[in-house]
């Protein structure tokens, strides 16, 4: 990173390591007992539920010296992300198909435990993405206005990291995007944060939408999509850029 790039994402960072610590806070003991409420009648029994709201831990390994080349945004903390020992995004099974489709397409250049930041639309953890629906049913208008805010933070300080950083940005998991979805706040916030209908020609192809790694869903779509004639990197802007624009509008 140049010393530009380097100062911009440890401001960055500072900033979401301390934000995640305010909102630790500012939800106390009632938000925790909601997520535990959730997973109990989910889940069959309560796993442990060691951080609630779940801040990357692998940013802080990131050096001067590394090329970030992508931002990589996912849904929100799972079972193995909350884990004290863990506290990283992306490192269950969802995780391991990602570093699996970079490391085996090597024409990308890019690793993904260090080339990528791997951020969420929310540090709020559930097992499940769709949990977080569950939570809002329970937790009423304290939980929802909770849960916008981390959302809209998020969209917004994530556009303009990317934009300092001059580097890709990929939404994976975007069903819950749409105008009534979970993460409509964080769709609304990251197209005005993106200045949207001013978007350059280059930006077109760098903040690109596809589904989630989870179930090999994104290998899956991007091998449907695939179009011979083209370059990995070609048939990745093109799926991503259909998607972004059937699911934002832009």
């Amino acid at each position: 990173m140049t010393q530009r790039q380097w100062t911009a994402f440890c401001t960055f960072r500072n900033s979401f390591r301390e934000q995640c610590a305010r909102w630790q806070a500012e939800t106390g003991a009632w938000l925790p007992a909601l997520q535990v409420e959730v997973a109990r009648s989910q889940e069959g029994s309560a796993y442990p539920l060691e951080t609630s709201i779940v801040y990357n831990r692998a940013l802080d390994e990131v050096c001067a010296s590394d090329s970030i080349r992508l931002i990589l945004v996912g849904d929100n903390p799972g079972k193995d992300e909350q884990r004290a020992h863990n506290r990283r995004y992306l490192v269950g099974q969802a995780g391991k198909l990602a570093e699996g489709f970079f490391r085996k397409n090597t024409e990308l250049n890019t690793d993904f435990r260090k080339d990528v930041i791997i951020l969420n639309k929310t540090p709020i953890h559930t097992a499940k993405t769709r949990q977080l629906a569950l939570l809002q049913r329970s937790g009423g208008i304290q939980f929802q206005q909770f849960f916008d805010k981390t959302l809209v933070w998020m969209a917004r300080e994530t556009a303009t990291l990317r934009q300092k950083l001059g580097c890709g940005l990929w939404i994976v998991g975007y069903s819950e995007l749409r105008p009534k979805g979970l993460f409509a706040p964080y769709a609304r916030e990251l197209g005005e944060a993106c200045n949207a209908t001013q978007i350059s020609a280059r930006d077109d192809n760098e903040i690109l939408l596809f589904q989630h790694f989870s179930m090999n869903r994104f290998t899956i779509d991007l091998h449907e999509r695939y179009e011979t004639d083209r370059t990995l990197t070609e048939n990745l802007a093109a799926t991503g850029i259909a998607h972004r624009k059937e699911v934002l509008g832009w």
